[in-house]
């Protein structure tokens, strides 16, 4: 499995080696050793799973989780293909602001890992588009927050052939200068803290 550094601080890239036959095929998305090997710890222990299942067009997030409690996730794409967004929405962190984008799909079957306090948000490319996540903490509506992916000063990759299919919550997120003069976002020094006791590194 080969392990890639993101442009956000802390997010990481796996693309595991595929195994077809006259059967089909065989993969690894997520392999304990090679996560080690890039973070440094194991993925913290697992809360819940979650599965999602999108038409072509359809545009989640930028959503993300107060910090704390925080959640990191593991996202990889099982079926379909969608650009999987990783944003830096951590006030304090040295790439605040920034984003980097992973095509994911079951032919690469590439892994995204978003750390703790980071902002996610996929476009699908394909109907019956399916992703997979492991997720360090339960889903808490109350915890759930988002910032808009269309917002002009951040210019996500949203691809200019489809016809964004948003939700209503999505529709009236704020901007990203907004929720960080409201105070919204995560800090990053937090985020950090609770990623350590996460992966069991913090004394």
């Amino acid at each position: 499995m080969k392990a890639e550094r993101l442009a956000v601080e802390g997010a990481l890239v796996f693309t595991p080696e595929v195994f077809p036959d006259q059967r089909g095929l065989f993969v690894s998305p997520y392999q304990k050793h090679a996560f080690v090997e890039a973070y440094g710890a194991p993925f913290p222990p697992v809360a819940q799973t979650n599965h999602s299942r999108s038409r072509r067009g359809v545009v989640r997030g930028v959503h993300y989780t107060v910090t704390p409690p925080g959640t990191a996730k593991y996202v990889y794409c099982a079926a379909g293909e969608a650009i999987d967004i990783v944003v830096d929405i951590r006030v304090g962190s040295p790439t605040f602001g920034k984003w980097d984008a992973v095509l994911v799909n079951p032919r690469d079957f590439r892994a995204v890992y978003f750390p703790v306090g980071v902002g996610h948000a996929f476009i699908s490319l394909a109907d019956d588009t399916v992703m997979s996540y492991m997720l360090t903490e339960p889903y808490a509506a109350e915890y759930e927050k988002g910032i808009s992916a269309f917002d002009p000063a951040l210019e996500l990759p949203i691809p200019t052939d489809i016809e964004p299919i948003v939700s209503e919550r999505d529709k009236v997120a704020p901007p990203l200068a907004e929720a960080a003069a409201a105070g919204l976002l995560p800090d990053y020094d937090r985020c950090q803290a609770v990623e350590k006791r996460l992966s069991g590194s913090l004394d």
